[in-house]
């Protein structure tokens, strides 16, 4: 069972090395620093479980295993932190345990025991649901890896035809989520200007008329024209002005 573990500290991730060579688990797929590399390091080794820290700089446990569920064949996740209060997020992201530091090494046994029986038995993660706190970034799967996109470089928001665009800069990412559950995260950094359209307020250059006499808004790092709806106007004027 090839186990990646992940955490901010050295200091941590040796304890837990030492401790699963301890148990006998000897097939160690990496260590990682942070959920990026965590990501980046489950795409290049395929781990059947991830030792997982909730609090990390930049993106943290809880949002790393909610990118991790959305792959076809996510590995095992089990949590490790020096604090309690995650543990009704931890479960809610399907996590397999909550291991609290310092972390006994027969509760290491208990944890990677279950998570073995779930891997025999084939039950994989369930989608994960979307829990507190806001993301840095949103995912797909494309081709069968995960891609990120930084939620601050993200221009608007538009659905089509069923479907969600994370648009940026040469960039143009389809995925799962809906609008509102985004304007409902990122209500803070986006606004809606149409029913089917959020925008960044950070991007937004102005409004201006098109040809036709509609509202439009124009952004600063791309081409693109966004039409504003007459019910939301009054709304989407009064947050540029801001407030």
């Amino acid at each position: 069972m090839k186990i990646l573990v992940v955490d901010d500290e050295p200091l941590a991730r040796r304890r837990l090395c030492s401790q699963l060579a301890e148990l006998g688990y000897d097939d160690i797929a990496g260590e990682a620093g942070d959920g990026l590399e965590a990501l980046a390091a489950v795409a290049a080794r395929d781990p059947d479980v991830v030792l997982l820290d909730v609090r990390m700089p930049g993106m943290d446990g809880l949002e790393t295993a909610r990118h991790l569920a959305r792959l076809a064949a996510p590995p095992l996740v089990v949590f490790t932190t020096a604090y309690d209060d995650h543990a009704l997020a931890a479960f809610e992201a399907q996590a397999v345990d909550y291991l609290l530091k310092p972390i006994r090494t027969e509760r290491l046994r208990e944890a990677l025991l279950r998570a073995a029986q779930l891997r025999v038995g084939r039950q994989a993660l369930a989608p994960a649901t979307p829990l507190p706190g806001h993301r840095h970034h949103v995912s797909a799967v494309v081709g069968g890896a995960l891609r990120l996109l930084p939620v601050s470089e993200v221009v608007y928001f538009q659905a089509d035809q069923g479907y969600v665009s994370a648009v940026a800069p040469g960039s143009r990412l389809l995925i799962e989520d809906s609008l509102r559950a985004l304007e409902e995260e990122f209500g803070e950094q986006f606004v809606r200007v149409h029913r089917n359209a959020l925008v960044n307020l950070a991007e937004v250059k102005g409004l201006e008329r098109d040809a036709a006499g509609n509202t439009v808004v124009v952004f600063q790092r791309l081409p693109d024209r966004l039409l504003v709806s007459r019910r939301l106007l009054g709304a989407v004027r009064k947050v540029l002005r801001g407030g």
